[in-house]
């Protein structure tokens, strides 16, 4: 199991939300290149890069922050948040990402997902599968589409997608322990599916957890600016 350190962008800012609320933000860094080079000294090599002001607008605003991180450092960055055109996905990959993360898309356009799939190359995308109450939601978290969480999924498996992350809304930001049993579930009607967790984790008990269940990775945020865990635990798990 991976660990993928998470930076969030409001208004070039480093920030966290808490349940995906906008209106409880933090912000731990001015500079999220700073984040990142901190993150790849420690050793990491994967990021999770979120436009958060992208995710709310519907088009991506902070790709000048994706330039300067993949200009900083040697980490493999998915990035994702308002992309809704083929070449929004294009000016992602220019702008030096090696994913693109869909959400919001996946569930309101899977025709068009499945186009890009067979366009980039579905090794190129990391889906995301934003959840509150068992329901998808998109557009920041901010609309219910009222589509099941495994229906969702299912729906990606038949596309030929292999790799997910999955967020537990009510857990993000919390610190309170991921979602350990919906991954356990996901897992276990989609034995072949590839999950990384996100959201919750407040400690590496939380880890062993999301391991023991079958998780192939972890996106970890606000347990690493809160200092409830420290890079080098992390990096000795990844070890």
């Amino acid at each position: 199991m991976i660990i993928i350190p998470a930076i969030d962008i409001i208004h070039g800012k480093c920030v966290r939300l808490t349940r995906g609320d906008y209106a409880q933000q933090k912000i731990y860094n001015e500079d999220p290149v700073d984040m990142a080079r901190q993150f790849a000294g420690a050793g990491f090599t994967r990021l999770h890069l979120v436009d958060l002001d992208g995710a709310k607008a519907g088009t991506t605003i902070n790709l000048a922050v994706l330039e300067r991180i993949a200009s900083a450092v040697d980490m493999v960055i998915d990035f994702g948040g308002g992309i809704k055109q083929e070449a929004d996905v294009q000016r992602v990959f220019n702008a030096g990402a090696s994913l693109v993360t869909i959400g919001s898309l996946a569930a309101k356009q899977p025709d068009l997902l499945e186009a890009w799939l067979h366009t980039f190359g579905a090794n190129r995308f990391l889906i995301g599968a934003d959840v509150l109450n068992e329901r998808i939601r998109i557009n920041g978290w901010l609309e219910d589409t009222g589509i099941h969480i495994f229906d969702f999924v299912g729906m990606l498996f038949s596309l030929g997608v292999t790799n997910i992350f999955c967020t537990d809304i009510a857990k993000d930001g919390m610190m309170q322990g991921p979602a350990v049993d919906l991954y356990k579930k996901i897992l276990e009607q989609h034995p072949g599916l590839e999950v990384t967790a996100s959201g919750g984790v407040s400690s590496m008990a939380d880890l062993q957890q999301l391991d023991e269940a079958g998780c192939s990775g972890v996106i970890i945020g606000k347990a690493i600016y809160e200092n409830l865990v420290s890079l080098e635990e992390l990096m000795k798990y990844n070890a």
